[in-house]
């Protein structure tokens, strides 16, 4: 009795991993369950015994292949393709399911931290960690458009740029961009996260990043989580405050840029603050 209650313990803990090492299982006196992947195996052959959701994942692999994309897929559809690489065995229509009604949509879902994730039911480490890859490669995607990463020499490649440090944070963040007379980008600082109404540390931490990169010029740029563009009286203030400041090193204020969600927001093309002043007076 002692051994049989020792064998389905081992059963049942087995079952709590999508992959176990073959090594282990034979240290054990087990024994490969069929369908299940070796090390260095394909997902596909994870999939093929004992699992009934496996037509269901190949045709949903067979649509994205056809529509190059995600077109005519609902939410918790993508959900359950991406969750499919993270979770061989496990029901992803119930985790993604779970997701939106918890999350509302796939945007909710990607800008949610990996722990507020794994409180959803079905969603572990590795599932948790896997969505919230999804916006920082979005980024890096973004920074990947721009003709040269390192240079931002007009407004679209500005936004670009802006667009790779904030697209997705969860919370409001000001950065200063500093760059050199040809435009090159020669460092970036993280200033504060938090409401730009909050200002009284930003002039010296300005101040202090103009001068360890010795800027000849400089771009702000935050973002506006759930909201919008446009900018508010305190943003408005705030830059202007930063120019006269910089006015005094003889370093110029080329723009801020505010971002939300897709959207961008370009202080200087709508005269919020002047181009390229060096403070108003």
């Amino acid at each position: 009795m002692a051994e049989k209650r020792r064998e389905a313990e081992e059963r049942a803990a087995e079952q709590e991993y999508w992959y176990m090492d073959p090594a282990r299982l034979r240290t054990a006196g087990g024994s490969l369950r069929e369908g299940d992947a070796p090390e260095g195996g394909n997902e596909g052959t994870a999939e093929t015994s004992g699992n009934p959701n496996a037509g269901h994942r190949s045709r949903l692999r067979e649509r994205f292949r056809e529509n190059q994309g995600f077109s005519g897929f609902s939410d918790h559809e993508i959900l359950e393709l991406v969750l499919t690489y993270g979770s061989p065995r496990k029901d992803t229509k119930a985790m993604a399911k779970n997701l939106i009604a918890t999350y509302g949509n796939l945007k909710g879902v990607f800008e949610a931290m990996p722990q507020q994730l794994m409180q959803v039911e079905g969603i572990g480490e590795i599932q948790a960690t896997l969505l919230s890859m999804m916006l920082p490669l979005t980024r890096i995607v973004l920074q990947c458009e721009m003709e040269n990463p390192r240079q931002i020499p007009n407004r679209k490649e500005l936004e670009l740029y802006c667009k790779g440090l904030q697209l997705g944070k969860r919370i409001e963040e000001f950065w200063v961009i500093c760059v050199n007379a040809q435009c090159r980008v020669v460092g970036q600082r993280r200033i504060a996260a938090g409401s730009l109404s909050e200002v009284s540390a930003y002039p010296r931490l300005v101040m202090e990043t103009v001068l360890d990169y010795n800027a000849h010029s400089v771009f702000f740029c935050h973002n506006h989580p759930g909201g919008t563009c446009a900018p508010s009286a305190e943003d408005i203030s705030t830059t202007v405050q930063l120019q006269r400041l910089l006015n005094g090193v003889d370093v110029m204020v080329l723009d801020h840029m505010i971002i939300a969600g897709g959207n961008a927001y370009s202080m200087a093309q709508h005269g919020d603050i002047e181009f390229g002043a060096r403070g108003r007076r």
